[in-house]
Formats: structure tokens, sequence, C-alpha cells
């Protein structure tokens, strides 16, 4: 028969297990964030530790689900930009360390990338998705917000709270960040896939995958041409 001092030590050896499998919530967190009604702003939970996202570029969901998604979404005009400033998306963060979130995803997106004693990144290679080019000077990329940061003032984040914002501009559990060449950042600049769309054909499932789940997430609205668009790129998906 099993005494009780048994389940006593059963229990605490249970206990000590789990506390040194969870990994420990860090101080700089990412968020799913949860539904609300429209359209007011609703509250977002608590934030995911970065510590527990994986260190690989997240993979958009299927066609499928982004065409529901994408059929779900809120169809506006555009919010004014008054008001506007990147300041109000604190970034870039630190997220693992003295990593920023920069850092961080361009460790994640290259080749044998190595980084000095301030994590910035000395040496790699990096293929830029949205035009195929191949860098090996991490100063040659830049980390696109997949949403720029003023379609989504325009898309609704005027609305939200400062930490929501900071939040938004460092995701790097959803597929919102992607290191890519300058010049097709630039190039993109704030515009909707009805505006611009990358150059490499190849990358529209992807892109319009990625662009309509981060909407989805964040309950940001969409224009008519934009949401057309979407649709228009979701449709190389079965190609």
């Amino acid at each position: 028969m099993l005494t009780n001092a048994w389940w006593r030590r059963a229990a605490t050896t249970t206990a000590l297990i789990i506390a040194a499998v969870l990994p420990a919530a860090s101080t700089t967190a990412i968020a799913d964030p949860a539904p609300r009604p429209a359209p007011a702003p609703a509250a977002r939970p608590a934030p995911t530790a970065f510590d527990a996202a994986p260190l690989k570029l997240p993979e958009p969901p299927s066609a499928a689900v982004a065409r529901s998604e994408l059929a779900g979404l809120h169809v506006a005009a555009p919010h004014s930009m008054n008001g506007y400033s990147r300041a109000k998306f604190p970034h870039w963060i630190k997220q693992h360390g003295e990593c920023d979130t920069r850092e961080v995803v361009l460790a994640r997106d290259g080749e044998d990338v190595k980084q000095d004693e301030k994590c910035r990144a000395i040496s790699g290679t990096w293929f830029s998705e949205y035009d195929a080019k191949v860098f090996h000077v991490s100063g040659q990329l830049d980390i696109d917000h997949v949403v720029p940061l003023a379609n989504a003032w325009r898309s609704g984040a005027d609305e939200w709270t400062t930490p929501e914002r900071r939040t938004f501009a460092n995701d790097l559990v959803h597929s919102q960040l992607i290191a890519v060449s300058a010049s097709s950042n630039r190039q993109k600049g704030d515009q909707s896939p009805d505006q611009w769309a990358p150059p490499r054909h190849a990358y529209w499932c992807t892109y319009a995958r990625a662009w309509t789940d981060v909407k989805h997430l964040y309950h940001l609205n969409v224009t008519e041409p934009e949401k057309a668009k979407l649709s228009e790129m979701l449709d190389t998906c079965e190609r």
C-alpha cells in the first residue's frame, strides 16, 4: 500500500519537473490579441513570452484559413493620419537578453549568422523573399513590418494603447516581421497590397496569407481594393 509520505514526495517531484521544463516569462512579451467586438477596441490578454517562441520565421495559416479570415475582415475607409508617429509604435525593443527585435529577426531569417557581444549581426547570408536578392551584409537589410505601422494606424491602431502598438511593432510570434532588402522595403513604404506587392510573384501566396492573418489577429480594417487584391494574391496559392 502506498503511504501518504510517498504521495507527498511524488507531488513535490512533479512540481519540480514542471518548474524546470516550463520557460520563465520574460519582461518583454508578444501577445496573440484576443477577439473584440467591432468597432470598440478591447483589452488583450497577457502576452506570450518571447523565450517560448521558436527562432524561425512563423508560417502563416493555409490559403483556406486565410480566405476565411479575409471574408471576416471589416471593410472601412482609412482612418485619418492625424497624430501618427512611428514613435507611437515603440521598436526595436529588447527581446532576448541584449538582443533587440531587429537582431533577433536577422539571426532568425539568415543562415550562418554570427553576432558580436552586443548582439549585432556581423556576418551571415540572407535571402530577401520580396525580390530574390542575396545579401552578406546585414546593413543592406531592413526588418519589414508586413502590415506597415502607418497602414495599421489607418486601419484601427490609432485607437490602441501604446503597449498594444509596441506589441504589434515587435511581434515575433506571428508572420509580421521579416528581413528583406532595404530597397524593396523602402519601395513598399506604408502601401497596402493593392498599391504594392512583392516583385517576386512566387512570394505572393505567402505574403497575402501573412498580411491577411495579421489583420485578422489584430482586428484591423481593410479597404475594398485591398481586400480584392488579397483575394487575387491568394489565388496564386492554388497554381
